[in-house]
C-alpha cells in the first residue's frame, strides 16, 4: 500500500512539473502563431482587398487553436454587429479567448494595441501597424524562448524531486 502511495505522489508531482514545462513551450508556439496570423493578415489586406471579417475567417482557418479562436471570434463579432466598432470587437475577442492561451499580460497589451488601429487607416499605415506589432511579438517570442530554454528542464526535474521530498517527509 505504501508503494502505491509513493508511486502516485511521484507521478503526480512529476506530471505537474511536465505541465509547467509544457506551458512554457506553449507560449513560444502561440507567439509564433500570432506572428504567422499577422503576416497572413498583411498579405490579405495588401493583395486580397477583401472585407476585414473575411480576412479574419481565412486567417482563423490557417493558424492553430487557441489563436485561431481569437480571429474567428473577431470575424463573428464583426459580422453580427450592425454598428461595427472594430476596436471593441477585437478587444472583446481577446478577452473572451485569452484564458485559453498560455500568453502573458505583455502579449495581451501588444495585441490590444494592434487592435486599436486595425481597420481604421489606409493600407500603408495598416502595414506599419502590423510591422510594429510583429517587432514587439518578435521580442516577446525571443524572451519566451530564452525563458523556456532556461526553465523547461528545471521544471521537469523539480516536479520529480518535489515528489521525492514529499515521500521523505511522509515516511
Amino acid at each position: 500500500m505504501k508503494l502505491l502511495g509513493v508511486v502516485l505522489i511521484v507521478a503526480a508531482t512529476t506530471s505537474f512539473g511536465f505541465y509547467a514545462a509544457h506551458l512554457l513551450s506553449q507560449r513560444s508556439k502561440q507567439l509564433r502563431n500570432i506572428k504567422l496570423a499577422l503576416k497572413l493578415f498583411e498579405t490579405e489586406i495588401l493583395y486580397g482587398h477583401i472585407p476585414l471579417n473575411e480576412a479574419m475567417k481565412r486567417i482563423a482557418n490557417q493558424v492553430d487553436k487557441p489563436i485561431a479562436l481569437i480571429f474567428n471570434s473577431f470575424a463573428i463579432k464583426l459580422e453580427s454587429n450592425d454598428e461595427v466598432d472594430v476596436t471593441r470587437c477585437w478587444e472583446s475577442s481577446l478577452k473572451e479567448i485569452w484564458p485559453f492561451t498560455a500568453l502573458k499580460k505583455q502579449d495581451y497589451e501588444i495585441l490590444k494595441s494592434f487592435g486599436n488601429n486595425i481597420g481604421l487607416h489606409d493600407l500603408i499605415t495598416e502595414q506599419k501597424n502590423i510591422s510594429l506589432t510583429l517587432s514587439h511579438l518578435e521580442r516577446e517570442e525571443s524572451e519566451a524562448h530564452s525563458i523556456q530554454q532556461q526553465n523547461e528542464r528545471m521544471f521537469k526535474v523539480l516536479g520529480f524531486l518535489l515528489g521525492l521530498l514529499i515521500i521523505l517527509l511522509l515516511f
